[in-house]
């Protein structure tokens, strides 16, 4: 379907509130696969089509606040003084300058020692869903409106902070890169998240797998596509991210690709997703 098309289909496509707040943990221990550009993307999707929408950067890196345009140094308070000091994250999240109802918990590099940190601290696998909860409750206390996603944004590793993730999330979405090595480590992956649904979070499900990087030149892309998709059936989304120059550099002029280039194939990409997850957690 050419781009023309796609923009039409999308224009004609409303997005459902979910009847509850959908808890996102995106996930990947391979790194360079593009979680934080699903979640910025996703995140500013969603707010793009009104829905209220909190993107929690829990990657000492700090990408996703970046992105967004959040400042992140080591003097301003963060993802940090949430789970290790149980700083009420009321305190903590920011507002967007892009979209006044997308909102940010931002990360800086004090999150890079709370893995050993968090070994020695009661209830550490939970304390991100505790502090969601009560943000929850603090909106609701002060008549702002109900979350209607969260985008957990792991780093890429299987530790305490994404552990953290899993416990606080009901749905895993995998990023999986359209290359050779792409199912690769995916095994490990899927046993953690069992240990986590067995131990910590029954509720938590892998929902949903968006194919990223995709090239449609090349063959590779359209094997490791197919062969993920048989694997997956349900899971998959039909809308793929593209390869794209656009992607790569939004985040350098610290913008999402919707606001850096809202007609671009990768603004058009991540809307079709968004809409896609929408309308799929309506079903």
């Amino acid at each position: 379907m050419n781009e023309k098309k796609r923009w039409k289909k999308l224009a004609k496509q409303p997005v459902p509130r979910p009847a509850e707040t959908r808890v996102f943990t995106i996930s990947n221990q391979k790194g360079g696969v593009g979680k934080t550009s699903t979640a910025v993307n996703l995140a500013a999707a969603m707010a793009d089509r009104g829905l209220e929408t909190l993107v929690v950067d829990i990657d000492p890196q700090g990408n996703a606040s970046t992105a967004l345009n959040i400042e992140h140094g080591v003097e301003v308070d963060s993802t940090y003084d949430v789970l290790i000091d149980a700083a009420p994250m009321s305190d903590v999240v920011k507002q967007c300058p892009e979209y006044p109802n997308l909102y940010c918990l931002p990360s800086n590099i004090d999150l890079a020692g709370a893995e050993i940190e968090l070994v020695s601290l009661v209830a550490r696998e939970q304390r991100l869903d505790r502090a969601l909860q009560e943000y929850a409750k603090y909106r609701e206390e002060q008549g702002l409106p109900r979350l209607d996603y969260i985008f957990i944004d792991c780093p890429p590793s299987l530790g305490l902070l994404t552990i953290n993730a899993f416990v606080a999330a009901k749905e895993v979405l995998i990023p999986i890169q359209c290359e050779y090595y792409a199912l690769e480590g995916l095994s490990q992956l899927l046993k953690n998240i069992e240990l986590v649904q067995k131990h910590l979070n029954p509720t938590l499900s892998v929902s949903t797998i968006l194919l990223t990087m995709y090239d449609g030149r090349t063959n590779l892309a359209s094997q490791v596509a197919s062969e993920v998709r048989e694997h997956f059936p349900k899971q998959v989304l039909d809308a793929v991210i593209p390869r794209s120059v656009r992607i790569s550099e939004a985040p350098s002029y610290q913008q999402t690709v919707l606001s850096y280039d809202p007609q671009s194939t990768g603004a058009l990409s991540y809307l079709e997703a968004a809409v896609e997850i929408a309308h799929k957690g309506a079903q």
